[in-house]
């Protein structure tokens, strides 16, 4: 985050004055004098105002969970139906990082870095998501269009990737898509324009996030690996 968001964040001051304190050369990151704008890791570099060092913020945590179908991604739901809220450990300040439609399933992450989560569904910062959608239909055909591009209401889609493979179920298919946006019920939507119907959707992986094989309903920490993988993506929104 930005240097005068994180004194803003430690309680230091208000946005504008930290400004001030980095323009006044008050401000040390690491021993080095601060610039304005400069991006730093609070959880990781030594910010320093007058030279005393404001207090390190807990690392954030981090959630990977298997977003069961007939679950919805908010925080509650007025007609009392599950969400994803059911099946985390309460943590303050703990978000979702996009959302997944109610019978999608499949990774979710969710964080108490609000900052991070923003980041990472940010259209620049282009993070890969891949689906294998169950589907119905001439599905070959449909899988060339896919490949050319579609054009849905709110733009075209061209995936990074598509694949298809038997399903399980006499005359279904297993079609696997990678792309970049985050756009609503983007994959479904996609799929109906090519003349597919969805069976079962399911999102197995966010970036570095893999859902493996972890059952539904289930959740577990990053590695460490998949930590500095989502930072390095969180620092490259950063510095755009």
């Amino acid at each position: 985050m930005r240097i005068h968001r994180a004194l803003a964040r430690a309680g230091v001051a208000s946005r504008r004055k930290a400004e001030e304190l980095v323009a006044a050369g008050r401000v040390r990151i690491n021993g080095e004098v601060a610039r304005t704008g400069q991006s730093v890791d609070p959880t990781r570099d030594t910010i320093t105002v007058d030279g005393r060092a404001i207090a390190r913020p807990p690392a954030a945590q981090w959630v990977v969970l298997h977003k069961p179908a007939g679950v919805l991604t908010t925080k509650s739901d007025p007609e009392g139906r599950p969400t994803v809220f059911d099946l985390v450990a309460p943590a303050p300040g703990l978000t979702y990082v996009g959302r997944l439609d109610y019978m999608t399933e499949g990774v979710l992450l969710l964080t108490t870095d609000g900052d991070a989560a923003h980041l990472l569904t940010h259209p620049s910062t282009q993070v890969e998501r891949t689906y294998v959608a169950t589907v119905r239909g001439a599905v070959k055909a449909a899988a060339s269009q896919i490949r050319a591009g579609v054009e849905l209401d709110d733009g075209v889609v061209v995936p990074e990737a598509v694949s298809v493979v038997e399903g399980a179920q006499p005359r279904t298919w297993d079609l696997s898509l990678t792309i970049r946006e985050g756009r609503t019920r983007e994959v479904r939507r996609l799929c109906e324009a090519v003349g597919l119907e969805v069976l079962r959707l399911v999102r197995t992986s966010f970036g570095p996030v893999s859902l493996g094989s972890l059952a539904p309903g289930a959740t577990r920490s990053l590695t460490s690996r998949e930590r500095d993988l989502i930072h390095a993506l969180v620092h490259s929104g950063t510095s755009r």
